[in-house]
């Protein structure tokens, strides 16, 4: 059995649970991190050195990084649902979970942190417009980008799904004003349906 070490309410955390459902694997979550503490300990120090969740333990094989793990998983398990074996079409995938970590959640955080969480020295209206400004802009990158297929990187569901799904979930559940993105909220309601993104991605967001 897997163990994926991490709180859920971990947005990386998230990618990794959906991503183990999807392809079928039991799994053992530990709570760890924010108010579960425990990132400073020698134990966890040796599963990884950064201090960060998520972990994943795969037998005697340990691996860091969330979009590394959710592409193992997708080798691993997957083969046969959300891995890509044409190197074009998984780099295609691949480029839409990168802009995940490089562009969406960097430009979210903002918000997150001044509406939801309320993060002393996070509440400036200022720099929760300019969050909201940013985020807006790729919200209408994404929305385009669904507009003449059903998932990020096609046809097919897949890592890309998993990875950015996970954001547009945190982002559609914020308490703020939002301009409508049709061909966004028809992707996210059928992810949404998977009975792994479900497992996954807890309401309300925290």
């Amino acid at each position: 059995m897997l163990k994926i070490w991490g709180r859920l309410s971990s947005i990386n955390v998230q990618k990794v649970v959906w991503a183990a459902g999807e392809v079928g694997q039991d799994f053992a979550r530990i709570d760890a991190g924010g108010p579960f503490g425990g990132l400073d300990t020698p134990e966890f120090r040796a599963l990884n050195p950064n201090g960060q969740i998520p972990v994943l333990e795969d037998g005697a094989f340990r691996l860091w990084e969330s979009n590394s793990i959710v592409r193992y998983l997708a080798a691993r398990y997957g083969a046969s649902g959300i891995w890509e074996a044409d190197p074009a079409r998984r780099a295609d995938a691949e480029r839409w979970m990168d802009w995940m970590l490089s562009e969406l959640q960097p430009a979210t955080a903002p918000v997150l942190w001044g509406t939801v969480r309320k993060v002393p020295g996070h509440t400036d209206p200022q720099a929760i417009a300019a969050g909201m400004r940013r985020t807006e802009a790729l919200m209408a990158i994404l929305d385009a980008q669904l507009a003449d297929r059903p998932f990020l990187a096609g046809e097919r569901f897949g890592v890309a799904d998993i990875a950015v799904g996970c954001g547009a979930h945190r982002w559609l559940n914020m308490p703020v004003e939002r301009i409508a993105r049709p061909h966004v909220q028809r992707w996210y309601a059928e992810l949404f349906a998977r009975p792994a993104a479900k497992a996954a991605l807890p309401l309300p967001v925290a």
